[in-house]
């Protein structure tokens, strides 16, 4: 479930430009599509974002990072 390799790919058609082309280039309903994608994107990063806190404070991910980081 966990892709690096489909983020790696997302990463790049956002940074590469080509995502601002097909949007400036597409019709109407292409337009549409990329605006609910990039929104669904934006709502998962929020929901990831705050999934990641919960798992880092609830189980003590925190401090076995900051002890971690100590040692070195």
């Amino acid at each position: 479930m966990l892709d690096s390799a489909y983020l790696d790919k997302l990463e790049q058609y956002f940074s590469s430009g080509d995502l601002t082309f097909d949007f400036e280039n597409g019709d109407e309903a292409r337009r549409h599509a990329i605006l609910e994608y990039l929104e669904k994107l934006m709502d998962l990063a929020e929901q990831a974002d705050e999934l990641a806190t919960r798992l880092i404070f609830k189980g003590g991910m925190l401090q076995t990072l900051s002890n971690s980081s100590n040692q070195k």
